[in-house]
């Protein structure tokens, strides 16, 4: 297994990575030429303009999509599809309307690719239900609960598994300010719990700081990678990080990157457009 630099194991690791699709006007360039890596442990949040191909870069990760050159490689093997060891949470909830929350949270554990005895299926939805604060509603569905209960109950399907790597694409992006910020707050206690290796998709500048130990900014489209940043906050994180100098001085920092690349789309779509 390939050891990064740093003596830390790499999970994951983008080489020389790049993805086109085919359109009626031409070749479409999504990613290009992107390389770094993930290593053990890391929580790392991609950020850039909408569009630019995060979102890509994970699936590609997750196994739902295939590079067009280069090399994207879990645990030093190519990625040739999805596995169990990759749990993936979505922006929309990805919960079975038609279940439970506890048969929700249970459903992956009956799997052949996951499966445990019934006795144990039990304890494992017991501790993810009070983990998450749903034990009141184990029986309820999906449309009872809030917006920010659903995604609790995504997060509670995916960590009940035993997922070694999470990858999560804006997973509280739909959510007011005050439930996203609980959530961020939660997600950093059951990592600290659980520890867990993190590629997290994100359009806020402030959730990619509170949460990630390093913070890839992209390009606009294609995505190539304009700088990777290492957040120069220790864990374990509360509130109070949002009101140091450093904190400040960081969303700048990374604010005008992104800001810059959003320029450059406008540009970009100005031009096609004439």
């Amino acid at each position: 297994m390939t050891t990064a630099p740093n003596n830390k194991t790499a999970r994951a690791q983008f080489d020389r990575v790049s993805l086109s699709f085919d359109t009626p006007k031409g070749k479409l360039q999504v990613v290009e030429d992107v390389s770094y890596t993930i290593n053990d442990g890391d929580f790392i949040a991609v950020i850039g303009p909408s569009g630019c191909g995060k979102t890509t870069m994970m699936s590609m990760l997750a196994g739902f999509q295939k590079p067009t050159a280069g090399q994207v490689l879990f645990d030093n093997a190519p990625v040739k599809g999805p596995g169990p060891e990759r749990g993936v949470i979505f922006q929309e909830y990805g919960v079975f309307p038609w279940l439970t929350v506890r048969q929700n949270i249970a459903f992956g554990l009956t799997l052949n690719a996951n499966h445990v005895p019934p006795t144990q299926r039990d304890d494992i939805c017991d501790h993810y239900l009070s983990l998450m604060g749903l034990s009141d509603f184990a029986n309820s569905y999906p449309k009872h609960l809030s917006g920010g209960m659903r995604q609790r109950l995504a997060i509670a399907r995916a960590y009940a598994v035993k997922p070694q790597f999470l990858l999560m694409d804006e997973p509280f992006g739909a959510l007011d300010a005050q439930t996203r910020a609980n959530m961020q707050n939660l997600l950093l206690q059951v990592l600290a719990a659980e520890g867990k290796t993190v590629m997290l998709i994100t359009h806020s500048v402030e959730e990619a700081i509170y949460l990630a130990s390093r913070i890839v900014v992209v390009t606009a489209r294609p995505a190539r990678i304009k700088e990777i940043i290492d957040v120069p906050f220790a864990y374990p994180r509360d509130e109070s990080v949002h009101e140091r100098p450093e904190f400040g001085q960081l969303r700048s920092h990374i604010r005008e990157l992104v800001m810059s690349e959003y320029r450059a789309q406008q540009a970009q779509a100005a031009s096609f457009s004439e």
